[in-house]
């Protein structure tokens, strides 16, 4: 889980905040068993990229990561968003940039904790 006073989620739900960068969040529409099974294979490709680099397999790492993307799209992190309502994606960019930036500055004007 993402720690909201580290990560702030916006008050959609669609995004958490890292370093001033949007990254969408998994679809919570997800069956908790579903997500689980996703997750698992999403941690089971980062450990195979992991371990293709320092091999220094190439093809390897590019399966790996091909991994990586499909589950990261399973949980809707990637690729289509899951709302639909129309709303724009903005995922990976600066959340001074997009309508959540008075949202963002309000909250550097009060402690998190």
């Amino acid at each position: 889980m993402v720690e909201t006073h580290k990560y702030p989620p916006t008050p959609d739900g669609r995004y958490f905040v890292v370093d001033g960068r949007l990254w969408r969040t998994s679809n919570p529409g997800l069956a908790p068993a579903r997500r689980q099974e996703l997750v698992q294979q999403l941690m089971d490709a980062r450990r195979q990229v992991g371990r293709a680099k320092r091999a220094g397999d190439a093809a390897g790492e590019r399966d790996a990561r091909a991994a990586v993307d499909a589950a990261k799209q399973a949980l809707g992190e990637r690729g289509p968003v899951w709302w639909t309502d129309g709303a724009p994606d903005y995922n990976r960019r600066m959340v001074k940039n997009t309508p959540y930036a008075a949202w963002y500055a309000a909250l550097s004007d009060s402690p998190r904790s």
